[in-house]
């Protein structure tokens, strides 16, 4: 009881610290513009530097990006243009329209480095507001036991998460991870499974498809950027968002994976199932041999998400 003169004190302190960090930062970056989807951040040096935006105000303003995909507002736009290294620019306000296409030129629903990288966002954003501080008395809870509490709920006991624990996991909080890329809501729950796997592919050190605690705890560790990986074909690497066709099916690079469709193609060119299987496989063996030049065959990166995917 005799020290509680000290609590005002401390607290009045740590303001006045947090505000003089603040005011040397905004020093140091007065006259520096970084652009959209950047903001500037002071080095340990004190020298300004830009940065992709590390998070964006929550408040909701959907936007249509031009490479098709809906944001949930201008600075998610921009950020993702960014974090990616694509172009982006704004087509218009309000969700994207869907587009009606022929088989020519459909695309097959991929979760784009920057969709995984969204979510992830997301769901950090949803943990750290569940992060309890020490208190005088009282122990809190740091960002590491959150993790631990939610690992420990999902997982069936073998003390990993799978896929489908690791989904069961991220619905907790719907509203957090509600990516809403496309107009209906069966492909976005498509999309959000596929950007599990993703979260899942660059977080798995031993390649057996499920993440250990240590695993899990890397995969959603706040100021981490995760490697974006680019996709192999015919002695080609390619960013992320390419596209390639053969005939009427369209493949794309997300998170270094070619994902196709699989439509039947009409006219008398048509391929046939075993023809294009075989193209298939040979689109895999581009992808494969170039992982295998880029890392040692026994690196737990070279794994069999290095694959194509195809989506009816």
């Amino acid at each position: 009881a005799q020290f509680r003169w000290l609590a005002p004190l401390l607290t009045n302190y740590a303001k006045w610290a947090k505000t003089e960090e603040a005011k040397s930062k905004s020093q140091v970056c007065a006259n520096v513009f970084c652009g959209a989807g950047r903001e500037c951040a002071m080095t340990e040096k004190g020298e300004p530097t830009c940065l992709c935006i590390e998070q964006c105000k929550p408040h909701k303003r959907s936007v249509c990006g031009s490479n098709g995909k809906t944001y949930r507002n201008h600075c998610e736009l921009h950020r993702d243009a960014c974090l990616t290294g694509l172009k982006i620019q704004v087509a218009h306000d309000g969700h994207c329209k869907e587009k009606k296409t022929d088989k020519a030129v459909a695309n097959p629903i991929a979760c784009y480095a920057g969709d995984r990288n969204e979510l992830r966002s997301r769901i950090i954003e949803w943990l750290q507001m569940e992060v309890v501080p020490d208190g005088w008395f009282s122990k809190g809870s740091n960002f590491s036991d959150i993790l631990l509490k939610y690992f420990k709920s999902y997982d069936n006991g073998d003390s990993k998460l799978d896929s489908s624990e690791f989904l069961k996991f991220i619905q907790h909080n719907e509203s957090a991870v509600n990516i809403t890329s496309y107009a209906d809501e069966e492909s976005n729950r498509l999309l959000r499974s596929m950007c599990v796997d993703a979260l899942i592919e660059f977080s798995d050190e031993n390649a057996d498809w499920k993440l250990s605690f240590d695993e899990f705890l890397n995969c959603l560790k706040p100021g981490f950027n995760p490697q974006e990986k680019k996709c192999a074909l015919e002695d080609e690497t390619y960013e992320d968002g390419a596209e390639t066709q053969v005939e009427c099916n369209r493949c794309v690079c997300a998170c270094g994976n070619w994902v196709c469709t699989a439509m039947t193609c009409e006219g008398k060119t048509a391929m046939t199932e075993e023809e294009w299987s075989q193209r298939v496989a040979e689109l895999n063996k581009h992808q494969v041999s170039w992982s295998s030049q880029k890392r040692h065959p026994s690196s737990p990166e070279v794994r069999d998400l290095e694959r194509i995917q195809y989506l009816f």
